[in-house]
């Protein structure tokens, strides 16, 4: 039976529907339109708190920017579900949990944000502004943290973000195989073979490496999973192996050997947690199935490639003394140029240039970008940045392995993952800049919300 909120609802529906189609203007149109799907979208966010976080994973992990010419890659529509979990999260008033990772991931945000001050200084305002943005987008990984902490979010939410990072990889994979029209703003990545020309596999993001460090991520939860009881793994074994084969195609097909190399320090983390009862069996039999299947995907769909890219990963140990700045990709040059710009101007490393100015200002001479977390903190935001990252990842280490030992299975699963992960990420900063994955950076610190969380 109908009641009177129902037919009154209703009228209202019809009656705005019809003074939209009265409408003249076609962008007025849409513009109501998107007014009227957006409220009752909010409200139904509004009335469970984990609701925006479900949404705004999905279309961070799975839809590309929005085809408009706006930043370096467009706008996307993930910011949208961050701005309405914001609200959210002031509404239903989630406590902050203040504790030493708190303080130094806000010691962290704080020194990036203020150095907005010195890009507009030094490179105008224009500079600044996107600088700000940049700020901004850091800041919903920093918000995800506190909300995921302090809001009642499930353990479920693991297996969310394992569905999207195994549908992202598969797109990035059938992305390679048609190279489809790259999103808006992408990263011009090549990759030169006998029959052509390739772009690089990059799925729905901006460039390769952010596919290649998401793949590692969760190639790693896989390996984690695999030394728990099988009442403790987030997903059944199948699933996981079978995501594991789309996760560690699309890694090789990212050609990212930074992501490789983060991979490579997580599982040595992860044997050495393991050591009193390492079962060589049990490993070999999970990375044969995983590599295997991975493997012989990619040879028999991409063996030109295959064989290119382990090429490379071969040629990179044999050559590296005689070329190290060839087998970095040109990095060791850019390390050069801004290591004597700080020589030069020592003054600069105190209260740094200015968040992410390397790549769009020419203030110390010429566009830079640093592809690496430690001297870009350095330049941009002086010692007290760079200062504030390392005691920030210390940190990470250090409440992700209490976590590990923690008699709650939940946060043992994600301390251990994220303690062998991070240990991964401190290494692939030295060849990347990962403060700038801002859409999958989120999602490493819910799991590392979900480690330190207390019940």
């Amino acid at each position: 039976m109908r009641t009177r909120a129902d037919i009154g609802a209703g009228a209202a529906l019809g009656l705005c529907a019809a003074l939209i189609a009265l409408i003249p203007s076609v962008a007025v149109k849409v513009a109501a339109c998107a007014v009227l799907i957006a409220i009752p979208a909010f409200w139904w966010m509004l009335r469970e708190p984990s609701r925006w976080l479900a949404l705004f994973f999905i279309s961070a992990l799975l839809l590309p920017p929005l085809p408009l010419n706006i930043g370096d890659a467009g706008p996307h529509v993930a910011i949208l579900f961050a701005g309405c979990g914001l609200l959210i999260g002031l509404i239903h008033s989630v406590p902050l949990r203040s504790d030493r990772l708190s303080m130094s991931l806000c010691v962290l945000f704080g020194a990036i944000a203020s150095s907005v001050a010195m890009a507009a200084i030094y490179s105008g305002l224009p500079i600044a502004a996107a600088s700000m943005a940049r700020v901004m987008l850091l800041g919903i990984s920093v918000y995800v943290f506190f909300f995921v902490r302090g809001a009642s979010i499930s353990f479920n939410v693991v297996r969310l973000l394992f569905y999207a990072a195994v549908g992202s990889a598969v797109l990035a994979c059938l992305d390679f195989y048609f190279q489809f029209p790259a999103p808006g703003g992408y990263g011009p990545q090549f990759i030169w073979l006998e029959s052509g020309v390739f772009r690089r596999a990059q799925g729905v993001f901006y460039e390769a490496s952010t596919l290649g460090n998401l793949c590692a991520f969760f190639l790693e939860m896989i390996a984690v999973a695999i030394f728990r009881p099988r009442d403790e793994r987030p997903l059944s074994t199948a699933l996981m192996l079978i995501g594991g084969v789309a996760l560690a195609s699309a890694l090789v097909l990212s050609y990212s050997r930074a992501s490789l190399l983060n991979l490579a320090v997580a599982l040595v983390v992860l044997a050495w947690l393991h050591r009193k009862r390492l079962r060589t069996t049990r490993i070999l039999m999970a990375a044969g199935a995983v590599g295997g299947a991975a493997f012989a995907m990619l040879f028999g769909l991409f063996p030109l490639f295959a064989r290119a890219y382990f090429l490379r990963i071969s040629t990179s140990f044999s050559y590296f003394a005689e070329s190290p700045n060839a087998i970095l990709s040109g990095r060791v040059h850019s390390w050069t140029v801004l290591t004597q710009f700080l020589i030069t101007h020592p003054w600069h490393a105190i209260f740094g240039i200015g968040y992410k100015t390397l790549p769009y200002s020419d203030f110390i001479g010429q566009t830079a970008i640093a592809d690496n977390t430690y001297l870009s903190m350095l330049i941009e935001t002086g010692i007290v940045g760079l200062a504030a990252l390392i005691v920030w990842n210390v940190a990470v280490i250090r409440a992700s392995y209490r976590a590990s030992i923690s008699d709650n299975s939940q946060r043992s699963f994600c301390g251990t993952w994220m303690l062998c992960f991070w240990a991964g990420q401190i290494v692939q900063m030295f060849s990347a800049d990962l403060l700038t994955y801002w859409r999958v950076l989120p999602v490493y610190l819910c799991v590392l919300a979900l480690a330190v969380r207390r019940r």
